[in-house]
């Protein structure tokens, strides 16, 4: 391991060892001020999906990926989405706001406290909005799921959806699982539906930007078409190579009609987000 690499995950360790008193005052707070609204969720479970867990911060998220999804993809009102790790709702809540009653939302997570959380919450008040728990093994977020993500089916019939999104979900897979994953996307998506997933895509700049000490992350474990932080634990952060990724849409029938959408991850000045964005249509 690089000393660089160490020097990266120290200040993760030291965090952990104080976030959950810090955690449990913030969310005090945050209950007495009145701060956090019906959708928000509380902050500990914040805290397992997102980097970032300030109210503000959170709820732009969820608004900038709403951005995207109009201005990048021409998602309509009234069509039908799915959300591949839905996580505790951050873009779901958005989407309330945004989709008609001619519109549906599905969703499913590998955490059963998000999905439990957005039903008791979101599908609640927004019939059209539903949330499943999909049981997936992941060594960083689900290390007892009894599912394969290398073989999962997604649970809905073929062309079924008009969008597909996925936000920091493959920055958290092995390649096999990445590619099934893409596999069944174009298997839901009807004709002309559109799939928008985000990445940590390594390519000579993001390498350029990693070795000049620019980069939040570093992806010092090369495994030929993906590279990891942390090799005990790998999809903990996962980075592919920026050409393997465009041939696996290729192969499953995605294309792109746009570059990818780099993003802030490696060092670059402020962009369109934090990770890379990439935006296919189905024929």
């Amino acid at each position: 391991m690089r000393l660089r690499a160490i020097r990266t995950r120290l200040p993760t360790v030291l965090k952990s060892w104080i976030r959950f008193p810090v955690d449990f005052i913030m969310e005090m707070a945050e209950s007495v001020s009145g701060a956090r609204d019906e959708l928000t969720p509380p902050r500990w479970l914040r805290s397992r999906f997102a980097s970032t867990i300030g109210i503000r911060e959170y709820k732009q998220a969820g608004r900038d990926f709403l951005r995207f999804f109009i201005e990048l993809c021409q998602l309509k009102p009234n069509e039908a989405v799915l959300e591949v790790g839905s996580g505790c709702g951050r873009i779901a809540a958005a989407l309330t706001g945004y989709l008609s009653g001619q519109g549906r939302y599905e969703g499913f997570e590998i955490v059963a406290a998000g999905v439990d959380w957005c039903r008791a919450t979101i599908s609640s008040r927004f019939p059209a909005f539903y949330f499943q728990t999909a049981d997936i093994y992941n060594r960083h977020y689900n290390p007892k799921g009894r599912s394969s993500a290398q073989t999962y089916a997604f649970p809905y019939p073929d062309a079924t959806f008009d969008f597909v999104f996925l936000s920091s979900v493959f920055t958290h897979m092995l390649p096999e699982e990445a590619q099934n994953y893409l596999a069944e996307i174009a298997r839901v998506l009807k004709p002309g539906g559109r799939c928008l997933s985000t990445y940590f895509l390594w390519n000579a700049e993001a390498a350029a930007l990693t070795e000049a000490g620019k980069s939040q992350f570093d992806f010092y474990c090369d495994r030929g078409v993906y590279r990891v932080e942390n090799p005990a634990v790998p999809e903990t952060a996962v980075c592919f190579a920026e050409q393997f990724i465009l041939e696996l849409h290729a192969q499953v029938g995605l294309i792109l009609k746009h570059p990818p959408w780099y993003g802030t991850w490696c060092g670059r000045p402020r962009v369109l987000s934090g990770q890379d964005v990439i935006v296919a249509w189905k024929p």
